[in-house]
């Protein structure tokens, strides 16, 4: 992770210290009930964020504080249960070996550097998980991180040959039954009285984290041929979702499924600002100045080469930007086309740059203008009435410093995003409708946490960058306190929807991020 110092404000150690316990369920015997619901063998199926990553990886404590296991625990006051095994990785360090060679980084910790500022910055630890010691199961947590939709139907997802291909998974091949195993089989072997079902958040979010640099595979049904970044088409995913509910409920047990979260609720997403391009008044009316140039250079060129005069000044009209005094917005790459022949423009009020943009690089001119002592000069010339040779005019040109493509969503990205995600929760929310299964609007809670946020004893928890106590280092996978949230609210529908009374936890009794000196 790059330089997020600007964005991050300075924390109290004391802030990611769990709170007092200040509320404690009832003990007495059959207080609680399961109503019609029967928690004996729950068994979670989802991702990286039912498995309890956080800060960019897999360790104990994320495990513990995962959802299912706080879920679990709850289910524990309403009867008795088999218990909740999870596949616990061997430390609190978060990287992955494979023959003692790593090849999953280590987690993310909040240091706070010589000139006192905090910053989220990579373990130095030594993790000591490695893939080839394969566990012996089975697990309730089938959380696997990384996977999509269609992964969990894949025979063969936990083989160890296929790491290195990128045919399977690792974390899954720790603790699949057997190297041809599939996720869904493993669970359906369980005989589970009681599932939950969160997955597909990956079949959209790497399209997202990657900038949208992956495919929208939307009409292409062979997700054989799917790229690790490219959106699933919403007919296979209706299709293997559709599957796993009818192989789920097949074996008579009850469940929730869980929709996907709006990317714009997550602080990878709307951390760093689009116009955080903060200039003072003489370079606001420098950078005006630049663009008119640019403009001017385009135009001449344009006609230069036969475009006629009006078409050459209207195209050229759009790269004469203005700036003022405080924030703009940054620019950003766009395709090469016949109305923007020069493949830039300034970002949209609702574009999104990521968290990981090297944020150095954006006060060094990038998004901007990269000025160097040559284009200044080729400027100069400008100013003077001097005409630029073509190689001159070419510099000024290629000084313009557009955001790349992997660095932000722009407004075609979203709305791919924003198509898939609505189909993919209409599949979701449909299933659970007609197999009488809970249903949890993960999407509305991770708004609300966004925009409202959400009162516990102590305060409130919002999705604001390591500060607010919902989200992770990563920007994405909750915190303890976060799980905590979601747990609840799938207890919430839990009750409605099988008359039970499982008591909620207080989320203020779970942590929030961990300092480089703290991991554990």
């Amino acid at each position: 992770m790059k330089n997020y110092f600007k964005y991050l404000p300075v924390l109290a150690l004391g802030f990611v210290a769990c709170e007092p316990e200040l509320e404690n369920p009832i003990d007495e015997p059959g207080f609680y009930s399961g109503g019609e619901a029967d928690f004996t063998n729950y068994v979670a199926l989802g991702n990286s964020l039912t498995s309890g990553t956080a800060d960019g990886a897999l360790y104990i404590t994320g495990q513990q504080n995962s959802y299912p296991n706080i879920l679990a625990q709850q289910f524990e006051t309403v009867q008795d249960t088999d218990g909740f095994d999870q596949p616990l990785v061997d430390d609190n360090v978060g990287g992955l070996l494979a023959g003692g060679n790593q090849i999953v980084s280590n987690r993310l910790v909040l240091a706070v550097g010589s000139d006192g500022n905090p910053a989220p910055v990579v373990y130095d630890g030594t993790p000591t998980t490695d893939i080839t010691n394969i566990l012996s199961g089975p697990f309730n947590n089938m959380g696997v991180p990384g996977a999509k939709s269609f992964h969990l139907l894949a025979p063969g997802y936990g083989d160890l040959a296929g790491v290195s291909a990128g045919t399977s998974n690792p974390y899954f091949v720790r603790f699949a039954s057997a190297p041809e195993a599939s996720v869904i089989e493993d669970a359906i072997a369980q005989d589970p009285t009681f599932f939950s079902l969160w997955i597909g958040n990956n079949d959209v979010l790497a399209y997202a984290t990657s900038g949208g640099t992956g495919e929208d595979q939307t009409g292409n049904l062979d997700p054989s041929t799917y790229g690790p970044s490219d959106i699933t088409d919403p007919n296979v995913f209706a299709s293997v979702y559709s599957q796993m509910v009818t192989a789920l409920t097949g074996t008579g047990a009850d469940g929730i499924l869980i929709n996907i979260p709006d990317v714009t609720s997550l602080p990878y997403f709307t951390t760093v600002p689009n116009n955080a391009l903060d200039l003072d008044a003489e370079t606001a009316a420098n950078l005006t100045g630049f663009f008119q140039a640019v403009a001017g250079i385009f135009a001449q060129g344009a006609i230069q080469q036969g475009v006629p005069v009006e078409q050459a000044q209207a195209l050229a009209a759009q790269y004469a930007l203005t700036f003022n005094e405080g924030p703009n917005r940054f620019l950003i790459d766009v395709p090469v086309s016949e109305t923007n022949p020069l493949g830039f423009r300034q970002m949209t009020e609702d574009e999104l740059l990521v968290l990981t943009i090297d944020q150095g690089a954006l006060a060094q001119g990038y998004g901007s203008v990269v000025l160097t002592p040559e284009v200044m000069q080729v400027l100069g010339l400008l100013q003077q009435g001097g005409q630029p040779s073509q190689e001159q005019a070419q510099l000024v040109l290629d000084a313009v410093s557009g955001i790349d493509d992997e660095d932000a969503l722009d407004t075609s990205e979203l709305a791919n995003i924003e198509a898939a995600t609505n189909e993919y929760n209409t599949t979701i929310q449909g299933l659970a409708q007609a197999n009488g299964l809970a249903f949890f609007d993960a999407r509305a809670k991770l708004i609300q946490v966004a925009t409202e946020g959400i009162p516990f004893d102590a305060g409130v928890v919002t999705s604001t960058f390591a500060t607010g106590g919902a989200f992770s280092l990563d920007g994405v996978h909750p915190t303890p306190r976060g799980q905590a949230i979601i747990a609840n609210g799938l207890i919430d529908e839990i009750n409605s929807t099988f008359n039970a009374t499982v008591p909620k936890v207080n989320i203020g009794n779970y942590g929030t991020i961990t300092l480089s000196n703290e991991v554990q």
